[in-house]
């Protein structure tokens, strides 16, 4: 089992030991952490998806057993979104092409720059960890949701919309009083403290073409 750290972790999968000491010194010498795997069997067999650090997969494309480009969509087909760098000594267009196609970052040639290289590593870092954050933030707006009953969304949908209290209470058919208790239930459990500071909210978790259309006239 690969144990989960905070470190930003970087797989490498290749046939070729040599290679594989090579690129776990290298990305080890710029304070990465490294996972090295002779076969693509092998890192399915070890690799744990979910959360944790960010991470990538360098992979080499041509290998016995599942090749690479058969790892990469394996992945795919799984739902397992690791951001992949696809090295070969002998690259075409035509793979190239499907490997993209496909999402890799990168498609790189044996040899290849070092620098480049960990260029391609850091990108495809910094894009698993941009995307992390994006779903541990959907999953916090999920749970604050869920703690809302269905009147405080309803009040919640309204004030994002754009009504004021006046306007929610005539659509509701529900007291302006009513209406103050409701938001301000809304407010503690989306953790805000403003209408303003809602919106951002919803914003951020691109929540805000729900409600259009629930202005009042």
């Amino acid at each position: 089992m690969i144990n989960q750290t905070t470190v930003p972790t970087v797989y490498v999968v290749d046939d070729d030991p040599q290679v594989r000491e090579s690129l776990k010194l290298l990305m080890r010498g710029v304070g990465l952490r490294t996972e090295v795997f002779g076969s693509a069997e092998d890192f399915l067999e070890a690799y744990e998806d979910g959360l944790g650090p960010p991470r990538c997969l360098v992979l080499d494309v041509r290998m016995p057993g599942m090749s690479g480009l058969g790892l990469q969509e394996k992945l795919v087909a799984g739902g397992i979104r690791i951001p992949i760098i696809l090295i070969t000594g002998y690259g075409d267009v035509s793979m190239a092409v499907k490997a993209m196609a496909a999402g890799a970052v990168d498609f790189i040639e044996k040899p290849f720059s070092r620098q480049a290289l960990l260029t391609r590593v850091q990108e495809a870092i910094d894009r698993d960890a941009e995307r992390r954050h994006r779903e541990s933030q959907l999953a916090d707006m999920a749970h604050r949701l869920g703690a809302l009953s269905q009147r405080e969304r309803e009040v919640m949908d309204l004030l994002i919309a754009g009504n004021h209290s006046k306007q929610i209470a005539a659509r509701l058919c529900i007291g302006e009083k009513t209406v103050a208790k409701h938001r301000a239930r809304v407010f503690e459990k989306m953790r805000v403290d403003s209408v303003a500071a809602l919106v951002h909210l919803a914003y951020n978790c691109d929540l805000i073409s729900t409600f259009a259309g629930q202005t009042a006239s």
